[in-house]
């Protein structure tokens, strides 16, 4: 992979850099702006016929749809939701173009099926007319969730809940009709470029995961083992653990750790517990998809510095110490320790790493744990360093900890802009903004 030339590519389009030599006219259509000359707007119930047809199979190849495309769902493991019958279910061909008009929000949630089965009635079939490729079209409309087109003409209860768009408005939308032969040129050649990119966003995605398990390791070794590399060790009452450090004490988690109470001040902002482990203000992250309390009953003070425990969250690693000063939800325990404060941190957050916090919780819901009571936590044994060789581990693994994160941010920024790139040049590409180069 050429990566000068990747980059040199975003940049062109970002700058909407037009390498093209043929004549480009106003296509009438604000989304899609100019395209060439020979190209021509039509309405997309001149170029699909809906598929309304019920399967009527007893035992069908049922189907779903995600943004990653159509498969096949194993109903023997009870994927998705599972219907009482799918005898009228609708029937899919390969080829057929599906499209999920109740997820507008979310992203491009439309695909070209490439296996005979049968779908939930909720999503639009559509079968392209003699002059239309179904895969470039497809291309045509990921554009269209993009750019929240479809988005702005949907209805229904909430942005984020149901929110659909109706055949009448997705039949009435204009789309670019170049000659049959170019829309697949366009659709073969968007595969292939789209396939790379996908393939370098998987193998980056696949590298961060592989860090954040290298953070991880590290953390649960240098907590329960410390930074010296041979050292005398003994056993330990600690169920997850064989052995700890000679040296180390281990007590229950409720003999060092302890929640405290502190008074609310009129100019205190809402801190947030996150689940990567940052407690700051809500502010700094984000001002949208949180529950809103609009009392604010039960909330209490956090100083900088304090040991956070999210009671709901805390098997998903919402543990950290607080970047600021502010005001929490009740859920959250606000602590003070006979230490370390950050060593006691990336000891309970090895705890959530190894899914020890999980398993040894009594959360109703599948992948939830329950310590709103506190007890229930502190009954728990941990091992406990002198202060100066907590100060030594904490010293370690704060700069360990920083490294890694500085490189899965660089490659999380890398991903996000591989994605925007993919999204450019399909948009160029299925509006005519760019030609498909001669082999």
């Amino acid at each position: 992979m050429n990566w000068n030339w990747i980059f040199r590519t975003v940049w062109m389009l970002c700058l909407g850099v037009n390498d093209m030599s043929r004549e480009m006219k106003d296509s009438g259509v604000e989304w899609i702006g100019e395209m060439p000359e020979d190209w021509n707007v039509q309405r997309v119930k001149n170029a699909f016929v809906r598929k309304k047809t019920e399967a009527h199979q007893e035992n069908p190849v049922v189907l779903s749809l995600a943004r990653a495309g159509v498969k096949v769902r194993d109903l023997s493991k009870n994927e998705g939701q599972i219907a009482e019958s799918y005898y009228n279910y609708n029937l899919v061909d390969p080829g057929d173009l599906l499209l999920n008009p109740m997820d507008l929000y979310s992203g491009a949630n439309c695909s070209v099926s490439n296996v005979k089965g049968v779908i939930s009635q909720a999503y639009i079939n559509l079968r392209a007319q003699k002059g239309y490729n179904s895969k470039f079209y497809d291309y045509y409309f990921k554009t269209l969730y993009w750019a929240m087109v479809m988005f702005v003409h949907g209805k229904g209860v909430s942005f984020e809940n149901r929110w659909t768009l109706g055949i009448e408005e997705l039949f009435n939308y204009k789309i670019p009709v170049p000659l049959e032969c170019e829309q697949r040129k366009i659709a073969n050649f968007l595969d292939d470029k789209c396939e790379n990119i996908d393939t370098v966003i998987e193998k980056t995605k696949m590298s961060i995961e592989k860090y954040k398990k290298l953070k991880e390791t590290i953390v649960v070794q240098t907590v329960t083992k410390g930074v010296e590399k041979k050292r005398k060790m003994k056993n330990t009452k600690i169920e997850w653990l064989e052995k700890i450090p000679f040296e180390w004490k281990e007590c229950r988690i409720k003999n060092v750790i302890f929640p405290v109470r502190k008074e609310v001040n009129d100019t205190d902002e809402i801190v947030t517990c996150f689940r990567d482990g940052a407690v700051t203000l809500r502010k700094n992250r984000r001002e949208d998809g949180f529950t809103i309390s609009f009392t604010e009953k039960g909330y209490h003070g956090v100083d900088k510095g304090d040991l956070v425990i999210h009671g709901m969250d805390a098997f998903a690693g919402a543990i950290g110490c607080s970047d600021s000063r502010g005001k929490i939800t009740p859920v959250v325990h606000v602590c003070e320790t006979t230490g370390n404060n950050r060593y006691f941190m990336y000891f309970l957050r090895s705890m959530a790493y190894g899914n020890i916090l999980m398993d040894l919780s009594n959360g109703v819901r599948i992948r939830s744990s329950d310590y709103r009571n506190f007890a229930k936590l502190g009954i728990f044994r941990m091992c406990v360093p002198p202060l100066e060789e907590q100060n030594l581990i904490v010293e370690f693994l704060d700069r360990k900890v920083n490294e890694i994160e500085k490189i899965v941010e660089k490659k999380q920024i890398f991903c996000q802009e591989l994605e925007a790139y993919k999204k450019s040049l399909i948009y160029e590409y299925v509006t005519g903004k760019k030609e498909v180069p001669e082999s």
